[in-house]
């Protein structure tokens, strides 16, 4: 790899590796500080990339272009990179890890052409979604390819890897099956909607932990804290994503502020605003009149995320995630002080304080 600047001469979390140019998630500008970690991290994930591009590459044209379309549009690799960390703080990054570093990548992007299939999304990454460009069944059929090649890598990282992946492809169609029938009539709605997030959202998170830990040679206790963190972490992340739809915010996420409500998808915010209604708070009431209205036109959505926005439950909604992002680095207390602990501990902070 040429064309390297030490992360301690540029003090930047950007950094170029030959054709690889990678700026560090918000949460991991630690690791650009450290001159050991920091180069380490920066050469696993330009070499991940790699394995990436040849992990999709098929000798079908249209299987191949269709499965690098998500690839090539980007993403910050945030799974990859908690894989690495996992094992930095329990033990080493080896070539394994590397691999199930991939694994992780690999497994979210098929889960994406699926969910804009079963979402009919127009947009992924700021470019256009496979089933809008080829149709539905190109669609699911290259994720199902993307599936399959993690399913062959994860095939030479041993039993207990393959464990792991055979357990988190099953909590993530879960996660999506209890999303699509919805809860049962004696199910409460707040434990169901966070039982889809731990299965959409946490699992995959968690076994970034468990995989990089795994891999690492780190002890069975140290194995346990990270995939624990990982699920917690992914879960604060999602209720902090579902938060700032109806924040505003939308400049600083990236997110338009009130899709979820406009598509009616029950939220944190509109959970709890539910219960505050059904407790006869008169606020509640008036603003679930306005969300249960007609969205269509922008000033009409503009109301409501304004309403909803400065009700007492969208700072509850705040204080449940922030729960989870402190339970996540509780669970990683005990491990050794280093700049590994340290970027998962700022990681898990930073998902939960992007209205910031």
């Amino acid at each position: 790899m040429t064309d390297t600047q030490h992360p301690s001469e540029s003090g930047s979390a950007t950094e170029l590796y030959g054709d690889f140019d990678f700026r560090l998630p918000r949460g991991f500008e630690v690791i650009a500080q450290d001159t050991k970690l920091g180069p380490q991290i920066l050469e696993s994930l330009a070499e991940i990339e790699n394995r990436l591009e040849q992990a999709v590459a098929q000798t079908s044209r249209i299987a191949d272009v269709a499965s690098r379309h998500l690839l090539n549009a980007g993403g910050k690799r945030v799974r990859p990179l908690l894989t690495l960390l996992a094992a930095a703080a329990g033990g080493e990054i080896s070539d394994e890890v590397l691999d199930a570093a991939v694994v992780v990548e690999l497994t979210h992007l098929a889960t994406l052409y699926h969910d804009d299939v079963m979402d009919d999304a127009p947009k992924r990454r700021g470019v256009d979604t496979a089933q809008h460009i080829w149709g539905n069944s190109v669609a699911i059929l290259t994720g199902d390819l993307i599936f399959a090649r993690a399913s062959g890598i994860v095939a030479d990282l041993g039993q207990r890897a393959m464990t792991i992946q055979a357990t988190t492809f099953e909590r993530l169609v879960l996660g999506q099956l209890f999303e699509t029938t919805g809860r049962d009539t004696d199910e409460e709605i707040l434990s169901h909607y966070i039982k889809v997030i731990e299965g959409k959202t946490g699992s995959l998170i968690a076994a970034a932990g468990l995989y990089g830990s795994s891999l690492s040679g780190a002890p069975e206790s140290v194995v346990q804290m990270l995939g624990r963190y990982g699920e917690l972490v992914g879960v604060a992340f999602q209720l902090a994503d579902d938060v700032i739809d109806v924040t505003g915010e939308g400049k600083v996420s990236g997110k338009t502020p009130g899709t979820d409500l406009r598509e009616g998808i029950p939220t944190l915010p509109t959970i709890l605003l539910d219960r505050q209604a059904a407790a006869g708070d008169v606020e509640a009431l008036r603003i679930q009149g306005i969300i249960r209205g007609d969205l269509s036109t922008d000033e009409a959505l503009e109301e409501a995320v304004s309403a909803l926005s400065a009700h007492a439950v969208t700072q509850q909604s705040w204080d449940i995630a922030y729960q989870w992002a402190d339970d996540a680095i509780a669970a990683i207390e005990p491990l050794p002080e280093s700049t590994a602990k340290e970027a998962l501990k700022s990681f898990a902070h930073a998902v939960v304080h992007r209205e910031a």
